[in-house]
């Protein structure tokens, strides 16, 4: 099963849209599922169901920063290789899904949705991959 198949399970098992991208990189990144699951929790809903951006996109960040980031502040280039890869990415998905804000790709109105989540309809968004 490709990462995109097993974020689409995890994503049915009910976790958030964050938190199935981050698992199904988790064993990639080295890091346990439990943290995995609670470090993305509250990218769940566009950043606790504000409806901002995509949770499954800020899990590709996080995965991105994991994996290609840098750890020196004052390194310009890397954070400027960083930051370039970072809009290649969000421009990539916004490309294949017609936005990374995640009322736009549910079709909601403007502002926060109610805290409480809702039961999973099925939709699941393409991802593209890292």
């Amino acid at each position: 099963m490709d990462r995109s198949d097993q974020a689409a399970s995890l994503f049915r098992e009910g976790y958030n849209c964050a938190q199935a991208v981050l698992l199904a990189f988790a064993d990639v990144l080295s890091i346990d599922k439990k943290t995995a699951a609670m470090l993305s929790s509250s990218f769940g809903g566009g950043m606790g169901r504000l409806r901002e951006v995509c949770g499954a996109v800020s899990s590709m960040f996080l995965i991105a920063g994991l994996v290609k980031g840098y750890d020196r502040p004052d390194d310009d280039e890397a954070k400027a290789a960083h930051y370039q890869l970072i809009q290649t990415l969000a421009y990539k998905f916004k490309e294949e899904n017609g936005s990374i804000i995640c009322r736009e790709l549910l079709g909601l109105a403007e502002g926060a949705d109610f805290f409480m989540p809702a039961k999973k309809d099925g939709k699941l968004l393409r991802r593209p991959s890292l």
